[in-house]
């Protein structure tokens, strides 16, 4: 089952099985369509939507399906209607290249500024888009800081620098066996002190857990891949994932 293909599923499911983690003490839910829930604050947090992947793609001379951005729009609605934040943070790579928000169609980008009225909305830097959207409201930041929590778009070198931090950037995704079967999945990667967010955007790939960009982030005998399901989050211990 692809990318796309499982988050239309997992977007049309009337029921949806949510996940409960604590990251640095905060309790948080994992959604299947790989946005992260703050309870207590009211905060959602989405990663890595690389809006108008296809359109950068073109602009490079490779026409690909120009589908990307309604579809990664919509789920991203579904999410804000499941849960009504006050808040909503985007961990950068929310536009795939510093044109891609000035290149929005005029519905995609009405559909973006209706989820954004009435609720505090920040952009985090990211690699590919490091300067404000143009034309969006919203505040931008390098790392927000809130609730004893660090939200920025790479994870930090450093593990000493890394408690409480919610990052992205690496798309992780992990494979297990189940019944002599390999199932491959983006997921969330955390060991209790940090998370990695999976990418929202349905137009991206995934790094292995396995690799040691990812892995070596983590205390691995804590580290947890939750993998998204159609309807719901598996979490399955580091040891037990297959490279």
């Amino acid at each position: 089952m692809n990318r796309v293909t499982m988050a239309v599923e997992a977007n049309l499911s009337e029921t949806v099985r949510m996940t409960q983690i604590v990251t640095s003490g905060i309790s948080a839910i994992c959604d299947p369509l790989g946005a992260l829930w703050l309870p207590d604050s009211g905060m959602l947090v989405v990663s890595d939507l690389h809006l108008e992947k296809s359109a950068a793609f073109a602009r490079r001379g490779m026409l690909l399906p120009p589908y990307d951005t309604a579809l990664t729009l919509k789920l991203l609605a579904s999410v804000i209607d499941r849960y009504r934040p006050g808040c909503v943070i985007s961990l950068g790579d929310s536009f795939h290249d510093k044109e891609g928000a000035a290149n929005l169609n005029e519905g995609d980008a009405e559909r973006l500024k209706d989820m954004m009225k009435g609720r505090d909305w920040y952009w985090i830097a990211g690699n590919h888009d490091p300067d404000r959207p143009s034309g969006l409201p919203g505040d931008c930041a390098e790392e927000l800081y809130c609730d004893g929590l660090v939200f920025r778009h790479e994870p930090a070198a450093d593990r000493a620098d890394a408690v409480g931090e919610i990052a992205g950037h690496l798309h992780p995704a992990a494979r297990v066996v189940r019944q002599g079967k390999g199932v491959r999945r983006a997921c969330f990667a955390g060991d209790g002190e940090r998370l990695v967010m999976p990418a929202f955007g349905v137009m991206t790939g995934g790094l292995s857990l396995k690799h040691p960009a990812l892995n070596r982030l983590f205390d691995q005998q804590r580290l947890t891949a939750h993998l998204l399901g159609r309807d719901r989050v598996y979490s399955v211990p580091f040891s037990r994932l297959v490279a």
